[in-house]
């Protein structure tokens, strides 16, 4: 019997990202087996109501990425040993913006506490002097310098942990936050900046409290995923 095969409607305004992301979901789900292969060129076609362009393209990401193989005259597979080959910073772009909240969240809760612990008087006048220029931007109704400054200041905090692997990952996050503060800045009036979150984080860590670190944390970006 025939496989069945449905994806969700797609936005107009992203229609290869939202075909590779179903794409990417079914495999990461296992509805999509092993070596198995998909429909054809125009049965996706059908499934998601696009272009050939647009397929093309989508599959072409996803071999780049590592997890399809085409076969000339045999079609398109998923890999018996799939390996992500795409960068970092790709997948968060092609990412919703919660999926990449929510994976900063798990990332920056360890990442305080870490940097509570290893921070040095260097790392806490860092964060200081990003902290002053946000507040000094939030006073002045500086929106470019407010999230500019907001995102160093949490990069400031990713230094201080003093773990070459989660700066790096901090980093990649940080163009898709830049991004989620622009659209925040839309609606400035209402926004909440959680200055004393941010506040009560600093002195958290230079006070060595990794609990509190975390807390603080947790509320400020659970904070922006509701007004998100």
């Amino acid at each position: 019997m025939n496989k069945e095969w449905s994806f969700q409607p797609l936005r107009s305004h992203r229609l290869v990202d939202d075909v590779v992301n179903q794409l990417q979901y079914k495999i990461s789900k296992g509805e999509i087996q092993l070596g198995e292969k998909l429909p054809t060129e125009p049965k996706l076609m059908e499934l998601f109501g696009v272009g050939r362009s647009t397929i093309r393209e989508a599959i072409r990401v996803l071999v780049h990425a590592g997890l399809l193989e085409k076969r000339q005259g045999f079609g398109t597979f998923l890999k018996t040993n799939p390996t992500i080959q795409e960068p970092l910073t790709h997948r968060l772009h092609r990412a919703e913006l919660m999926e990449v909240y929510e994976a900063r969240k798990m990332v920056e809760l360890e990442m305080v506490r870490l940097a509570a612990i290893r921070r040095d008087e260097a790392d806490l006048q860092n964060m200081r002097e990003h902290l002053d220029i946000r507040h000094s931007a939030l006073q002045h109704d500086d929106r470019e310098l407010y999230t500019k400054s907001d995102i160093e200041f949490h990069m400031s905090i990713a230094i201080a942990c003093k773990n070459g692997v989660i700066i790096d990952l901090f980093r990649s996050f940080s163009q898709e936050m830049t991004h989620a503060m622009h659209m925040l800045n839309k609606e400035y009036r209402s926004h909440n900046p959680q200055s004393e979150y941010h506040e009560k984080l600093y002195e958290a860590i230079k006070d060595k409290d990794s609990d509190l670190a975390a807390t603080c944390t947790k509320l400020i970006i659970e904070g922006t995923i509701a007004e998100l």
